[in-house]
């Protein structure tokens, strides 16, 4: 099948993946907790980011937010929706993440 002659280029991600913010410049609200005078906000960027809860309706940004912190952790971000994942999601995600720490 033609394209018409456009090109498309490589990324054929959906348009709110190619728009999802990739920094905490990039990231608008709670302010509140990711200002840069904010502990939160410094922790992120420093890399040691402690446990966190993200809680909210779909689409404010949770998700989003776990991989700007995973990416300044140097991190991997195992994502599951806790809708549809059943006991043995859980347990590959959690094998998944042991065999990320050991290397």
């Amino acid at each position: 099948m033609s394209n018409l002659g456009f090109n498309f280029g490589p990324d054929v991600r959906p348009l709110a993946a190619r728009m999802r913010p990739e920094t905490l410049n990039d990231y608008i609200g709670q302010q509140h907790l990711l200002s840069p005078d904010k502990p939160l906000y410094q922790a992120i960027l420093a890399g040691r980011c402690h446990s966190l809860i993200l809680w909210g309706p779909p689409g404010v940004g949770k998700t989003t937010l776990a991989q700007i912190i995973a990416n300044h952790a140097d991190a991997s971000l195992i994502q599951m929706s806790a809708v549809t994942a059943g006991v043995k999601d859980i347990r590959e995600a959690v094998s998944e993440a042991k065999a990320n720490l050991a290397g």
